[in-house]
């Protein structure tokens, strides 16, 4: 069974290694249920989804209504103003069937135009609050896809006491020092405030060089189960902070035997041979 840690101040165990549930936005409720019973063989109890994934809401909604008490449930709205995030707060209860929503996130706020519309009056921040007043939601997050995250991340945190981020992290992007300090300045700042800390992309091989890609992944991701370990592993190995999986329902089941193997984390020599190797390359223009 993978390891649970308190996701931040919300005081939930969750897995280390959250169900990312971008996976279900294009497969059959079939599929997602087998997607389900994977998640329950590692004990996987956390599930993160968003308005945005295509059919993912949907699918989750039918296991809510048999497994509630056992996922920690999280989604996102990607409206910008009050009233867009209002409607979509209740719109992403109505399709996930439940009454309440653990944790609602600001989605890919990545821009700094939204971020000003966001977080000022209006913004979809005010409707994010008024549901966590009225009961709908519980926790307020907020999620970011681009090298400057971690920078942006930390101007949120200073304007809003967040109860999570969102933000990639792999071996990677570490190796770049420019984010790799903003990276620990902003972890340090969530350790400080016991925010919980979520990283994506753990798994990512580079930039799609085809234009028809096999996975359902805007990434090309690693695929052989040794490389997955590996990538798994070291991240892993950053104490505090939680994994999403893949997008992709078909490697979610490796990704979670890597990290239902976790012992220690892999060495910086591994992965840096990996990265050659493999000809792994950052996703969003790192090093330039």
């Amino acid at each position: 069974m993978i390891k649970k840690r308190l996701f931040g101040r919300t005081g939930h165990p969750s897995s280390i290694t959250l169900f990312g549930a971008a996976a279900l936005g294009k497969v059959s409720q079939k599929d997602a249920d087998r997607a389900l019973d994977t998640l329950l063989k590692y004990g996987v109890n956390h599930i993160d989804t968003a308005m945005g994934y295509g059919d993912s809401e949907l699918r989750v909604g039918p296991w809510m209504k048999r497994y509630r008490d056992e996922f920690f449930l999280a989604t996102k709205t990607g409206e910008r103003t009050y009233e867009g995030a209002k409607k979509g707060i209740q719109e992403s209860m109505e399709r996930l069937q439940v009454e309440q929503i653990d944790l609602m996130q600001i989605h890919a706020l990545t821009l700094q135009e939204e971020w000003d519309l966001v977080m000022g009056s209006g913004g979809a921040l005010e409707a994010l609050v008024e549901a966590r007043d009225q009961g709908f939601i519980r926790f307020i997050g907020v999620t970011g896809h681009g090298w400057m995250m971690p920078s942006l991340h930390l101007r949120s945190l200073a304007r809003f006491d967040f109860d999570s981020i969102l933000l990639p992290y792999n071996y990677v992007m570490h190796d770049d020092q420019k984010y790799n300090q903003a990276f620990e300045e902003v972890l340090k700042v969530c350790e400080e405030k016991t925010v919980a800390v979520q990283t994506i992309k753990s798994i990512a091989r580079g930039p799609w060089a085809t234009t028809t890609p096999s996975r359902n992944t805007w990434y090309q991701p690693l695929e052989e189960q040794e490389d997955i370990d590996n990538a798994i592993h070291w991240v892993m190995g950053k104490p505090g902070i939680f994994v999403n999986t893949v997008g992709d329902v078909e490697l979610l089941p490796k990704v979670l035997d890597a990290a239902d193997r976790f012992e220690e984390k892999t060495s910086d020599l591994v992965m840096k041979k990996m990265v050659e190797t493999k000809r792994m390359s950052s996703l969003f223009g790192l090093g330039a």
